[in-house]
């Protein structure tokens, strides 16, 4: 499967990402909770090296809310700090900012003013997050990948300030599984990528994790036992993605798919599990 995007304009953003880290104090580091393995650029680790950070589980609305405990868990036995956050509706930001109050009260080393950073892929919701942690709209948002063009500081809080940066994709993908899981959420520009070919390849994750039944509630119908592109077809079926002499359109069927399980019409569905 092959879903790869890494314009140039990514390398020069990690340049860039390379320098504003020697700037700041705290590194606030946003995954997606559906996702959170496969949108984590391994990169960042490297970059972030011994620096205060928190891992945010944005999106945490969408993911199944067992699974993202599992996540938490997972991350805190790593000695990561972790939070699980729906930034459109400010749940777990509280979290975030008593995590900078700490830092600011605990470590003498620091200075009157807390420098931080936001990083994370496209589309992952650093806008709606900054927004959230500052109270008002600073930040453009949009649910297209790449709405962020350059570094802006934005003032959160007293004695604290939050570099912005644009969502950093990298250059190749640990395994093919991963392009699929950010095509799937939107991390990857619709246009790049065979809508037919992700779909049947999200298909496939509900079967593995056992999600049939949010297809079936959804659509009202019985798929089990189908193959993931028999699903597709029935979806597309009663969902009338029809052309011409009957045939169904399945990449109607796939747009339509996608777009459903994006906006959370399908219910809280993971697509990995630590």
């Amino acid at each position: 499967m092959g879903v790869h995007w890494y314009p140039g304009h990514m390398a020069k953003a990690k340049r860039n990402l390379q320098k504003a880290l020697k700037l700041v104090d705290i590194v606030i580091e946003v995954l997606d909770a559906r996702i959170p393995y496969s949108s984590r650029n391994p990169d960042i680790k490297k970059l972030i090296n011994d620096k205060k950070a928190v891992v945010v589980l944005n999106k945490e609305d969408l993911a199944d809310e067992d699974v993202t405990f599992r996540w938490m868990e997972y991350l805190n036995k790593k000695r990561e700090k972790a939070v699980a956050v729906n930034s459109l509706t400010s749940k777990g930001i509280e979290q975030i900012i008593n995590y900078i109050d700490e830092i600011q009260g605990h470590d003498k080393g620091f200075k009157k003013i807390v420098k931080g950073i936001i990083i994370g892929i496209p589309n992952v919701g650093k806008s709606s997050l900054i927004n959230q942690l500052s109270k008002k709209s600073s930040a453009k948002t949009g649910n297209r990948p790449g709405i962020t063009k350059g570094e802006q500081w934005i003032n959160v809080k007293k004695g604290f300030r939050l570099l912005d940066t644009p969502g950093i994709l990298w250059p190749k993908f640990q395994s093919p599984d991963i392009g699929v899981k950010l095509a799937i959420t939107g991390a990857i520009r619709d246009e790049l990528f065979d809508a037919e070919e992700v779909a049947v390849g999200f298909i496939n994750i509900v079967l593995k994790l056992n999600y049939l039944n949010k297809l079936e509630e959804r659509y009202g119908l019985c798929l089990k036992g189908m193959e993931s592109f028999k699903i597709l077809e029935e979806v597309g079926r009663k969902r009338g993605c029809l052309l011409k002499g009957g045939c169904i359109d399945t990449l109607k069927a796939a747009g339509l798919l996608l777009k459903d399980y994006r906006m959370g019409k399908l219910g809280r569905l993971s697509l990995e599990i630590p």
